[in-house]
């Protein structure tokens, strides 16, 4: 653990020079100077004043202002200022080269990004690479590409690939049926990444993706369903998806509403109904049917209506009239 600098001792006669320190900004044309923040001493001779900028936009800004004087004299001599960010203020990030800035997916259609001063990424195409298949075409032919990948090259974008959402430790991978070194889609590089890595050919899964071996996925050419193989066809909908639910059985419940009357109506008419039945035929069956009329009408449920019974009755004592 590293113990912090030790501090210079300052002199008094450059640390009550605040003002003049003050002085020195407001000479400049700086009007903005906010309450003095301290002094620090840079050697026996040379100190320096800190000051709060008040500028808009320079939240925890400093005015710094470096004042000297030699060991034997009083005078104050004033060297230099400067606007300094303090610890507290928002400063721009640290500035990289362009070539450290880019990232993946940077490039877009019309640029042109070529790579690195001696890249190491890449090679000559007529040096030895260490891979059999491009070593072998470069040197008997004679022929080829400018530049290739260099071994190193190879294993950063192996080690990507490795890493990514088509290497083995993927969470697909993971629950795949199987492994694409064993699938019919996949289509393995060529060269030395030939045992580790291919392309996927099947446009449901990682289509033109590049997939390690141990890499896999639920369209593996081998998958298998339950019910047989190939993928399910749904017309409508998914049987799986949905839930049979037990409806209650419907009991019909039928209410049968008397229709009562008032209690004098009720009496005028069962008179009325016995004065004709007994003009009308004054016989045994007249009487039983007039009896049922003024039941059925007392209680509101006669099916058949008073005219017809007084009808009826009619005809039943036409016919049990004795004759003349």
């Amino acid at each position: 653990m590293q113990s912090a600098p030790e501090l210079r001792p300052v002199r008094p006669l450059l640390a009550d020079a605040v003002e003049v320190a003050r002085q020195a900004l407001t000479d400049l044309g700086e009007d903005r100077v906010g309450p003095h923040l301290g002094v620090t001493a840079d050697d026996d001779t040379t100190v320096t004043h800190r000051f709060a900028a008040t500028i808009p936009g320079y939240h925890g800004w400093q005015w710094e202002v470096v004042l000297s004087a030699l060991p034997d004299t009083d005078r104050v001599t004033v060297n230099e200022s400067a606007l300094l960010p303090g610890p507290e203020a928002l400063v721009a990030p640290e500035w990289l080269p362009w070539d450290q800035r880019v990232r993946a997916g940077d490039l877009s259609p019309g640029d042109l990004l070529a790579p690195r001063a001696d890249d190491p990424r890449l090679v000559p195409g007529y040096v030895a690479t260490g891979d059999p298949v491009v070593d072998e075409v470069a040197f008997e032919v004679g022929l080829g590409r400018k530049q290739v990948m260099s071994l190193e090259g190879r294993l950063e974008a192996a080690q990507r690939w490795f890493d990514g959402d088509h290497g083995p430790e993927a969470e697909m991978a993971k629950a795949a049926p199987s492994t694409c070194s064993l699938c019919g889609f996949y289509l393995p590089l060529a060269g030395s990444l030939r045992a580790g890595f291919g392309v996927c050919g099947n446009e449901l899964s990682a289509d033109g993706q590049v997939v390690h071996a141990q890499f896999g996925c639920g369209a593996h050419s081998d998958t298998e369903l339950p019910t047989g193989a190939g993928t399910p066809k749904f017309d409508a909908y998914d049987d799986g998806a949905l839930e049979v639910v037990d409806l209650p059985t419907r009991t019909e419940v039928v209410v049968d509403v008397a229709v009562s009357e008032p209690a004098e109506e009720t009496e005028a008419a069962t008179a009325e109904v016995e004065a004709e039945g007994a003009e009308a035929a004054p016989t045994e069956g007249a009487d039983t049917v007039s009896a049922e009329i003024v039941e059925a009408e007392s209680t509101g449920t006669a099916e058949r209506t008073s005219s017809d019974a007084v009808d009826e009755a009619a005809e039943a004592g036409t016919d049990s009239a004795p004759a003349e």
